[in-house]
C-alpha cells in the first residue's frame, strides 16, 4: 500500500512537468520548481509516517492531521477566502472564481504561459493591421484545490468548466476587434492544484508598417501580453524566454503565411508602473518578410521595360514627329503604373518609399528625354525655315531669269524688221542664233539648281548643334539610368533597418 501511494504521488511531478513544458514554465520560474520539490517531499514524508499506523487508525490520523494543520494554518496566515467567510459571501459560489486561489494574502500566485503563432492571415498597409491566428496555453496553481487520489480511484486530473474556477484574465494591449471564436469552455485540474487552459484566438491587432522597402520589406509586429486587473505583488507570472525554441515551435505548426514568410518570434520582458504598483508586460514580436517575386514580376519589371523602350528611342531619327509621339506613349504607360501603385502604398507612411523614388525618378528621366527631343526639333526646324525662303528666293530669280520673255520680245521686234524689209535667209540665221542663246541660258540655269540642291543637302549650322547636343545627351541619359537603378537597387536589397 505505501509503495502504491508513492508511485501515485510520483506521477504528480512529470505531469506536472508536461504542462509547464506547454505554457513555458520549464524555463522561466524557479519558484514553481521548487515548489514542486517542496511538495514531492512533503509528500514522501507523509507518507513514510503514516506506515507506522496501523490500517484502521489511518484515516482518524488523517483526519486529525489535516484539521489541525488547517488550524495552524488559520493561525499563522489571513488569506481573502477568510474574510469572504466573515462577511458571508462564500455561500454565492461564484464568488469562488473572483478570488485570487492563495491562502495567504500576500502571497503570488504562480501563472506561467506560453504563445505560439499558427497563421498569418494578411497585414493590411493600408489601415496599418495585423490579422494572426495564435495558440495560447496557460498553467497556474489553485491552492485551494486538491484531492487524495487514492480516495478516489486513482483519478489524478479532471475537466471542468473554466466558469466554476479563478483563472487569469490576459489581454493583448494591440488588439483593435473583439475575437468572435467561443473561448476553451474547459478547465484541466489536477489533484495537486494545477490549472490548465489552452484557447486559440483570431487576433486582429494593429501594426505599425515599415513600407520604406516595399516589396522587398520585413515587417515586425507586437503583441504584447499583460493582466487586465493584476498587479506583479499579486501574480508571479513566468514564460519561455528562449526565442529559437519558440520559433521552432510556430515554424512547426504554422500552417499559411499569406503573401509572407515567418522568420522568428521573440519575446520581451517588462515591467510597468500601474497606478501604486508594477505589472509585468511581455511583448511577442513576429518577424516576418514579404514574398516579393510576384510584385517583381508585375511592377518593377514592366517599368524596367517601358525605360528600356526609351533608351531604344535614341536610334530614332531626330526631327520628326514620330520620336515625340513614341516617347508621350510611353510616358503615359509609366503614369498607368504610378496609379496603380497608389492603391497598394498606404498614406499613413511618414516616408516616401523606395518604389515611389523609383517610379518618379524613371518618370523624370523620360520626361528630360521628351524635352530634350522637342527642344531638337525646335533647332533643326530653325534651319528648315531658312532653307525654305532660299528656295523662294530661288524660284524668283528663275523666273526673272527665264529668256522666254525677253527672247519673244527681241522676235516680235526683228520680225517685224524683218517682215518690213528682210529677205528670208536673214530670218532663219536670226533663229537660230536666238535658239543657241536659249539653250545656254537654260543650261545655265540647270547648272544652278543642280547647285541649291546639293547645298541643301548638306546640313545647316542648328542642325549641326543639334545632333551634338542629341549624342552628348544620349550619353548622360544612359549612365544617368544605369546610375540611378544602381543606387535604388542597393539601398533596396540592403534591408538596412537603420533607414526606416
Amino acid at each position: 500500500m505505501r509503495k502504491l501511494h508513492s508511485q501515485i504521488r510520483a506521477m504528480d511531478l512529470p505531469f506536472i512537468c508536461f504542462l509547464l513544458f506547454l505554457s513555458g514554465g520549464l524555463t522561466s520560474s524557479l519558484e514553481i520548481q521548487d515548489d514542486l520539490n517542496s511538495e514531492s517531499t512533503s509528500n514522501q514524508s507523509y507518507t513514510e509516517s503514516s506506515d507506522w499506523n496501523t490500517t484502521s487508525y489511518q484515516q482518524s490520523d488523517y483526519k486529525n492531521q489535516t484539521s489541525s494543520e488547517r488550524s495552524d494554518e488559520r493561525e499563522k496566515f489571513c488569506s481573502d477566502w477568510d474574510v469572504l467567510e466573515h462577511l458571508n459571501l462564500t455561500k454565492n459560489k461564484e464568488m469562488f472564481t473572483m478570488i485570487r486561489p492563495v491562502k495567504n494574502h500576500k502571497s503570488k500566485v504562480k501563472v506561467q504561459f506560453n504563445m505560439e503563432i499558427y497563421a498569418i492571415l494578411d497585414v493590411r498597409e493600408a489601415d496599418q493591421s495585423f490579422i494572426s491566428y495564435i495558440s495560447f496555453a496557460t498553467v497556474w496553481i489553485n491552492e485551494f484545490i486538491h484531492w487524495n487520489e487514492e480516495d478516489y480511484c486513482g483519478i489524478f486530473s479532471v475537466v471542468v468548466p473554466r466558469e466554476s474556477l479563478w483563472m487569469p484574465n490576459f489581454v493583448i494591449q494591440e488588439m483593435t476587434e473583439k475575437d468572435k471564436d467561443v473561448p476553451n469552455p474547459f478547465l484541466r485540474v489536477t489533484s495537486s492544484g494545477w490549472v490548465l487552459h489552452t484557447d486559440d484566438k483570431l487576433v486582429i491587432s494593429t501594426c505599425k508598417m515599415k513600407i520604406f522597402h516595399f516589396p522587398f520589406d520585413i515587417q515586425s509586429c507586437k503583441m504584447t501580453m499583460r493582466p487586465l486587473s493584476y498587479t506583479s505583488e499579486e501574480l508571479l507570472i513566468g514564460t519561455i524566454e528562449d526565442n529559437e525554441m519558440i520559433t521552432k515551435w510556430s515554424r512547426d505548426s504554422i500552417w499559411t503565411q499569406y503573401e509572407w514568410e515567418f522568420l522568428n518570434l521573440s519575446v520581451t520582458k517588462k515591467t510597468v508602473r500601474y497606478f501604486t504598483s508594477n505589472q509585468t508586460y511581455f511583448i511577442y514580436t513576429v518577424t516576418m518578410q514579404r514574398k516579393s517575386a510576384l510584385y517583381v514580376v508585375n511592377f518593377l519589371l514592366p517599368v524596367i521595360f517601358f525605360l528600356c523602350l526609351d533608351f531604344a528611342s535614341l536610334l530614332m531619327p531626330t526631327g520628326g514627329g514620330d520620336k515625340i509621339s513614341f516617347k508621350i506613349t510611353v510616358l503615359l504607360a509609366v503614369t498607368v503604373m504610378q496609379l496603380i501603385l497608389i492603391e497598394i502604398i498606404p498614406f499613413t507612411t511618414s516616408r516616401i518609399p523606395l518604389i515611389v523614388i523609383y517610379c518618379i525618378g524613371i518618370f523624370a528621366l523620360m520626361l528630360l528625354g521628351l524635352l530634350e527631343t522637342i527642344f531638337l526639333n525646335y533647332l533643326m526646324g530653325k534651319d528648315s525655315s531658312s532653307l525654305e525662303s532660299k528656295k523662294e528666293s530661288v524660284e524668283l530669280q528663275i523666273i526673272k531669269a527665264s529668256p522666254t520673255a525677253s527672247t519673244c520680245d527681241e522676235l516680235t521686234d526683228q520680225t517685224a524688221s524683218m517682215c518690213k524689209g528682210g529677205s528670208s535667209t536673214q530670218l532663219t540665221e536670226l533663229f537660230l542664233a536666238m535658239e543657241k542663246k536659249v539653250s545656254d541660258e537654260l543650261r545655265e540655269i540647270k547648272r544652278s539648281v543642280l547647285d541649291k540642291e546639293s547645298e541643301e543637302k548638306k546640313d545647316g549650322y542648328w542642325t549641326r548643334v543639334a545632333k551634338k547636343i542629341d549624342k552628348i545627351f544620349s550619353i548622360f541619359y544612359v549612365l544617368a539610368a544605369i546610375l540611378f537603378l544602381s543606387v535604388v537597387f542597393s539601398v533596396w536589397l540592403s534591408k538596412s533597418d537603420s533607414l526606416e
